[in-house]
């Protein structure tokens, strides 16, 4: 009996904390391949204008048109990301829906003597139109592949976007004119740099793999959204 009582009041206990939280502490919930639930027991809050903020911390996965972008370690590249799937609340209700636009730029970083790059987002334009800042940054990425003059690069460039800084050290270090005709997004080419370039053998480029996570972005400071779209 004292078994049965213990096991009663437990479960009163848990069902009280469910109906004191649950209006306000999203969980995880399962849903379909074309959302995600973001939450995971963060806290959402919801303000008397009908909008949902989205707290600090969160994960947003993001896509790109293609499989890779290639850049200089230096260079400064704006882009423009996709969300991946549609954000969601506990409820189901979409918060961003996949495809919203998120544009900012690819920016040089260097972490304990490594050089690298990481988007750092600038505005989320949502299906409305409306468009507003967003305060959110990607990991930073490292991965380089190293150019030789000479050298084949159609392994490295497949499928790839290319910097104009990187396209422009990859024909003066190969010697392929044809690389420059490869449609580089934008930002500034090698410019002073390319009598130096010349005299190299080899340079590294960055090669970040949008489509493996490695401009997912986590927001910084919280972002306010219409629930429903």
């Amino acid at each position: 009996m004292t078994h049965l009582n213990r096991w009663k009041t437990g479960t009163a206990a848990l069902m009280a904390m469910a109906m004191t939280t649950g209006a306000i502490a999203p969980m995880f919930v399962s849903a379909p391949a074309s959302a995600q639930s973001i939450f995971r027991g963060q806290t959402q809050t919801q303000t008397g204008t009908g909008r949902v903020s989205i707290p600090a911390g969160v994960r947003l996965p993001v896509t790109f048109d293609k499989e890779k972008i290639v850049v200089t370690p230096d260079e400064t590249t704006p882009i423009k990301l996709r969300i991946a799937r549609n954000i969601v609340d506990r409820a189901g209700n979409v918060l961003i829906p996949e495809g919203t636009q998120i544009e900012g730029q690819l920016q040089p970083i260097t972490r304990n003597g490594t050089k690298g790059t990481y988007f750092v987002a600038q505005d989320i334009v949502l299906p409305n139109g409306e468009r507003q800042s967003i305060n959110a940054t990607s990991g930073v990425v490292t991965k380089k592949e190293t150019i030789s003059k000479g050298g084949k690069t159609d392994k490295i460039l497949q499928d790839a976007a290319i910097g104009a800084g990187a396209s422009s050290v990859i024909a003066l270090i190969t010697g392929d004119r044809k690389i420059q005709a490869i449609e580089p997004i934008l930002g500034a080419g090698a410019g002073a740099a390319a009598s130096v370039l010349l005299r190299r053998k080899n340079v590294e480029v960055i090669v970040v793999e949008p489509q493996r996570g490695d401009l997912d972005l986590t927001l910084r400071s919280n972002l306010l959204v219409y629930r429903g779209y």
